[in-house]
């Protein structure tokens, strides 16, 4: 992950942001379907995002692959 691109990241989603699922990439272990909300508890060195979830998980979400937006 990019230097600048992980700083932006983190600026625009930081800790205790809310987002919302948009879509997913196919993660057979996922029960995570779109609109599902949650908030973002940090975000790795790769630029996974860390959800606590509103249903529970606390799946990461993958920059580039999953979609997701602030609410």
């Amino acid at each position: 992950m990019n230097k600048e691109i992980l700083e932006r990241l983190r600026g625009e989603y930081p800790v205790g942001t809310r987002v919302e699922l948009i879509k997913m990439d196919n993660d057979p272990y996922s029960k995570l379907e779109p609109g599902d909300q949650g908030f973002i508890t940090g975000i790795d060195d790769v630029g996974t995002a860390f959800v606590a979830w509103d249903c529970g998980s606390s799946l990461g979400l993958i920059f580039g692959v999953d979609q997701y937006k602030k609410i």
